[in-house]
Formats: structure tokens, sequence, C-alpha cells
């Protein structure tokens, strides 16, 4: 790998990191990225969800205390149900032949540009705040499955899903999808760190851009309109999936 394609990972993991916090959709810019310097895309998954536990610790650093002034007992238990999912999926991407994820990403890429240009729907239909419980865990459980198998879109499903079932504002339910999905990411990349093909310089690289987009998110979020950014990376997406399934 040449320092030019290092620059672009790190390029692309500081865009991962702001897009994902604002968006919830790290990896529709840094997954991209990865297949661009020549990676595989088993290898590209598992190295970019790695790197992309460095956006949690970002984001939290900057906004972690903010977190422990609300309801604690939510933050516990779905923090202990982003660690379980994340570990079943990533056990079945691991398990799994190499087969039959390429021939699903195209899919679960165009489901996450999809849920990024159906955002403002999925905010608008979450407009009752009620505390569900059960609701709430069975969610972050699934969802993080699905975080630790592929993460694509995955915060704006645990978004969706706090506004729906918890009483949470919007700016604390992002600030909690960000420390599930980060959880959900800690324990799949322990396993694609011991069992996965991770390309170390690769995910270096991207983890340190991700760390710093991450860590520039909350300030920064206050201040950008999203709107533009998320229908540019949806239609992105879209085109990517697109290039994947005909590829």
């Amino acid at each position: 790998m040449t320092p030019a394609d290092l620059g672009l990972l790190f390029v692309a993991g500081y865009g991962a990191g702001l897009i994902g916090y604002i968006t919830g959709m790290a990896s529709i810019v840094s997954f991209p990225a990865l297949l661009a310097v020549g990676l595989g895309p088993v290898a590209a998954n598992v190295t970019n969800t790695v790197a992309l536990v460095a956006v949690g610790v970002g984001s939290t650093a900057q906004s972690g205390r903010v977190l422990l002034d609300g309801d604690r007992r939510r933050l516990a238990v779905g923090a202990v149900a982003a660690l379980v999912g994340g570990a079943i999926g990533a056990t079945i991407l691991l398990i799994s032949p190499a087969s039959s994820f390429e021939a699903v990403v195209p899919v679960l890429v165009a489901i996450a540009a999809l849920a990024l240009l159906g955002q403002p729907l999925l905010r608008a239909w979450a407009t009752r705040h009620v505390d569900r419980p059960g609701p709430f865990i069975v969610g972050v459980l699934v969802i993080s499955v699905y975080s630790g198998y592929f993460g694509a879109g995955a915060g704006i499903m645990v978004l969706a899903l706090m506004l729906l079932v918890t009483n949470e504002s919007l700016w604390r339910a992002t600030l909690t999808k960000s420390v599930f999905l980060g959880i959900a990411n800690v324990v799949a990349a322990i396993g694609f760190m011991i069992f996965g093909p991770v390309h170390w310089w690769a995910a270096l690289a991207m983890g340190l851009g991700c760390l710093l987009g991450g860590w520039c998110g909350p300030p920064v979020v206050k201040r950008l309109p999203a709107d533009p950014l998320r229908i540019v990376v949806g239609i992105g997406g879209l085109g990517l999936a697109l290039w994947l399934a005909l590829k």
C-alpha cells in the first residue's frame, strides 16, 4: 500500500468520522475508500470495522459526560445489548463464506443509502416520545447484529429506534447512538483482529482520520446544514451499490 493510499484513507476516515456522527453513515464513505485502494470486500469490511472504533472513541470523548446526566440504566442495558449483538454479527461474518458476503453487500449498501435518503421521514415518523423498554432492548440487539456484520446505516436505525421507543431528545439520541454503535464495533473489531483478514496499515491510517472526525463531530453537527450532505452521500451510496452489483 502506497503513501498516497494511506493519505486517501486518512482523509476518508476523517470524512467518515464527521458523516458518521452527523448522519450515522460512516461506512458509506469509509468502505468504498478501502475498496478503492485494492482491498477485497471482506477484508475491506473487517478493516473498516476496526477503523470505525475510533469514531465512537472520538465522539464519546468529546461529549460523553452529557450522557451520564440521563437515564443511566437505559444506557447500561443498551450497551449490553449492543455488545451481544455486535459479537453475534461478527461471528456470522467470520463463519460465512466470503462469496455470500460479496453477494449481499450491494443490497446492504443500497438499504443503507435509502435509509439515509429517508432520514427525514424516519424522524417525522418518530414524533411520539414514549418509553418502551422491551422494544428498545430488542431493537438495539438486532441492529447491533447488523452492525457487527456490516454496519452501514446502523446509526440511522438506532436513532429512529430511540426516537420511537424512548423519551430522549434528538440531541441525546444522537449521542447515545454513537455509544451503542461504538460498543458493537469494538466487540466485532476484537473478533476481526483475532480471526479476520484485517489490513493493519489501512486500519491505522483510516482509524486516525476517524478519531479526528469523531472528535470534531459533536461541535460541527451544531453548525453544519446536514441535508445537502445527506442527499449527496445517499445518492453516492446508491451509485456504489449499483457498481458493486455490476462488478
